[in-house]
């Protein structure tokens, strides 16, 4: 600096500041579930006769409301907005709303922002002259988490905005939604994924991102922990990948939280009190979830050969006790010793 006081000119020590440069971020790397989110309806795994409705409704250009209901990570979400890309192509994002559940799902928000996107209406032309359906979508992801009173609301503004808009509900409970609107809807039920589809959509996965899987067991324990949510297979798998540096049977296990088959044959063949609050007081301490070990305890009982049938009641039935205490807010170590004091009786009376 005293050099460039002196004669005007940079020393070559002395260099520019880039302070005021940009300098251009890394992206982070995007999650697997929405890089392969299937871009048309084609690409559905195995959904046939939803896939073939929706392909008759886009040649004809017409789409009644749809209710979308089943399992978690069956290609629900995915299915309509691959719809939607195909029925509006570059104005998509003029022509849908989607509301899904960390948004507001109480009655004003039906009134204020469903009920105006609602009531516009829209050419049936896109900006560069081709034609385009003359309607718009709203998709309301979680439809079963709304309230009863938001729901009639609903109901009013399908009844009178059906000219320039068509709704699609996405829930898992179609028992929720009220009969007014089921009936207003066309139903389609998106049934568990089979296992080898679901192998044969991550082996592609894998495949394009380069990642090495060995053997068969890998994709078995992912579509194990997975039970036909693919969506919950591809998350797993990347988190895997990205924590441990590859992917594994033990490494899904541990990512995914399941609690290994011997803590759950060791909890059920219990025999004293004792045994039960060493085992209990290790595995929270493990940090395993009490909720998981219940849920996988409730299929190994069911397919035990060595348990009777009145044995299988009593535990089957104390399991759905604690269950429920579980998800109002009882305490683990509680319940935990609570169904293993049954677990001894049923194995000390068979």
């Amino acid at each position: 600096m005293q050099a460039f006081l002196k004669t005007g000119k940079l020393s070559a020590n002395d260099k520019p500041s880039t302070s005021g440069t940009k300098t251009l971020k890394k992206k982070p790397p995007a999650p697997w579930v929405e890089k392969y989110r299937p871009k048309t309806i084609d690409d559905i795994v195995d959904q046939g006769e939803v896939v073939q409705v929706l392909r008759e409704c886009l040649a004809g250009g017409d789409l009644p409301h749809l209710l979308f209901y089943g399992p978690p990570g069956t290609g629900k979400t995915s299915a309509i907005l691959a719809a939607a890309r195909q029925l509006f192509g570059d104005i998509t994002r003029d022509r849908v709303l989607e509301l899904n559940a960390s948004d507001e799902r109480g009655i004003q928000v039906i009134r204020d922002k469903v009920k105006s996107f609602a009531q516009l209406t829209v050419s049936s032309t896109r900006p560069d002259g081709r034609p385009c359906p003359p309607y718009k979508l709203v998709i309301l992801d979680e439809a079963d988490s709304m309230t009863t009173a938001a729901q009639a609301a609903l109901r009013r503004t399908m009844e009178r905005e059906t000219r320039t808009t068509r709704f699609c509900l996405i829930c898992n409970y179609v028992s929720r939604i009220i009969p007014p609107i089921t009936s207003r809807c066309s139903k389609f039920r998106f049934k568990p994924l089979a296992k080898e589809n679901v192998i044969k959509r991550l082996q592609e996965v894998c495949k394009a991102e380069g990642v090495d899987i060995g053997d068969g067991e890998v994709l078995q324990q992912a579509v194990y922990t997975c039970d036909g949510d693919l969506r919950r297979a591809l998350t797993a798998l990347q988190c895997c990948q990205r924590l441990l540096g590859k992917v594994t049977a033990d490494g899904l296990i541990e990512v995914t939280g399941l609690v290994p088959d011997n803590l759950v044959n060791q909890y059920l063949g219990i025999k004293n009190y004792n045994e039960l609050e060493q085992f209990v007081g290790k595995f929270l301490m493990d940090a395993y979830s009490a909720s998981q070990l219940l849920e996988q305890l409730s299929a190994t009982v069911v397919n035990a050969g060595h348990l009777t049938n009145k044995q299988k009641c009593l535990i089957s039935e104390k399991v759905a006790i604690c269950s429920s205490r579980l998800l109002d807010g009882g305490a683990e170590f509680m319940q935990l010793t609570d169904l293993g004091c049954t677990i001894i009786m049923a194995n000390n009376n068979p």
